[in-house]
């Protein structure tokens, strides 16, 4: 869900310029899951960028106060989305806490890394959304521990249906500050793709595990 266009459109451009998305229609990318996609998208870059990094800090913030108020905990999916949300929750001031991928084989064998309350309100940030299914798994961990998951803010998503009806089975209410859809607008405006590069990568995200085989 966006909750803001001119963030989503501005987002899209910011992640555009820096080549954080990177657009290859003909030339596509193979997915670590084997997928075939005219897309990739590294939002790690952001990071390398204080202006890029500051915009998405500030909106993930007036976003969060907007549809939740403030939050005991800012929680981070682990590893893209540690940084970001480091900064969104120093920005708010309030704590933070991680969420590994799974628990870790060792010591405390923590999933969720960082002091942590239980009974407390989270906000979950995620740096993409693709399936949703690390997104949520992250969100599963975090009840386990004890919280009380408000929802998740994103940076981008491409708001495949399998995501969509993930996050409406489990209940997790995601809003984004982008998504594909307003990606392909502003390439549309820009004129940075053609029209039939525009329908190709139309198509993909209605059946991307199977384009291109």
């Amino acid at each position: 869900m966006i909750q803001n266009k001119q963030v989503a459109l501005k987002t899209a451009e910011s992640l555009l310029q820096i080549k954080a998305i990177k657009l290859q229609p003909e030339n596509p990318f193979t997915w670590a899951s084997g997928w075939k996609s005219p897309i990739y998208c590294d939002n790690r870059l952001t990071l390398s960028f204080p202006t890029i990094r500051n915009f998405l800090k500030i909106e993930f913030a007036k976003q969060i106060e907007e549809i939740y108020g403030k939050p005991d905990y800012i929680a981070g999916v682990a590893t893209g989305a540690i940084a970001i949300g480091v900064l969104v929750a120093e920005y708010m001031g309030v704590p933070f806490v991680y969420v590994r991928d799974k628990a870790k084989g060792h010591g405390r064998q923590n999933q969720v890394e960082g002091f942590f309350e239980p009974g407390s309100n989270v906000v979950v940030i995620e740096d993409l959304v693709s399936t949703g299914g690390s997104s949520l798994k992250a969100v599963t961990a975090l009840k386990e521990a004890g919280a009380r998951v408000l929802g998740m803010l994103a940076i981008f998503t491409y708001d495949f249906q399998v995501s969509r009806d993930s996050f409406e089975e489990s209940g997790v209410r995601l809003n984004t500050l982008s998504d594909y859809h307003h990606l392909l607008e502003l390439a549309e405006e820009q004129g940075s793709i053609l029209p039939d590069q525009l329908d190709l990568l139309r198509e993909w995200r209605i059946d991307p595990s199977n384009w291109g085989q």
